[in-house]
């Protein structure tokens, strides 16, 4: 993920690609640069692919949390984050993996 996060215009290339079928090599070879400039200030406006569907989703997800709770939830609390994994301890992995197996009818 290296390149793609020191030049985030890497990362809309590979957007505009999914959401036309292509590969970024193809698009690149087949798209002006005036063109390009254009997508870019279309997703300015109009964002598509993969994060605005978590968006709509976590806007859904908060509204329910919020009707079922007394605390105030945001969509951002359910907006899944991929650009910082959480580390973990032995430990909280090993309570993680208890709390399934008793989940799921386990005893150890």
């Amino acid at each position: 993920m290296g390149k793609l996060t020191r030049r985030p215009e890497r990362l809309f290339y590979f957007r505009l690609a999914l959401a036309l079928g292509v590969t970024v090599q193809d698009l690149l070879v087949r798209i002006s640069s005036s063109e390009l400039t254009e997508w870019m200030a279309y997703y300015q406006m109009e964002p598509f692919g993969e994060e605005r569907a978590d968006l709509r989703s976590a806007i859904v997800a908060s509204v329910t949390a919020n009707a079922a709770s007394k605390r105030r939830f945001k969509p951002a609390d359910f907006m899944p984050r991929f650009d910082r994994p959480k580390p973990q301890s032995e430990g909280s992995m090993r309570q993680m993996f208890q709390a399934a197996a008793k989940a799921f009818g386990g005893d150890k």
